[in-house]
């Protein structure tokens, strides 16, 4: 079972700690099809399909542990603002993944680059 994360999820930033203890290993870069989006908020926002894209990596998680992993994230990610849910969708690289999709109710600013990571060097 793998899961696709673009943002708070990634590496290096603030939710990374929720994931990391259920991941096989360093995950692979990749994309969804979508848009991204600064919510303003400390954390993106996502709408998959259909033109755009949402830059990414791919985490295989921990096989035994992959429905409390994701009880877990759907927990966390459901606590934010923005009703994220999760969906099932392709990347680019054709890989079905879980990913959490954006919901409503924020004001939300295009990301061009598709990249939370890359997102100060994508504003205008």
């Amino acid at each position: 079972m793998s899961l696709f994360v673009y943002g708070t999820l990634l590496p290096g930033q603030s939710r990374w700690r929720f994931l990391a203890p259920f991941v096989v290993d360093g995950g692979e870069p990749d994309e969804v099809v979508g848009q991204l989006f600064d919510t303003g908020e400390g954390y993106p926002a996502a709408r998959f399909g259909p033109t755009g894209r949402i830059v990414g990596r791919v985490f295989e998680l921990v096989g035994e542990r992959a429905q409390e992993a994701l009880a877990r994230l759907d927990e966390i990610e459901g606590a934010v603002g923005g009703d994220y849910h999760r969906i099932e969708c392709t990347t680019v690289g054709g890989r079905r993944v879980w990913a959490y999709q954006y919901g409503g109710g924020l004001e939300l600013r295009p990301i061009a680059s598709g990249s939370w990571l890359a997102r100060d060097r994508s504003l205008g």
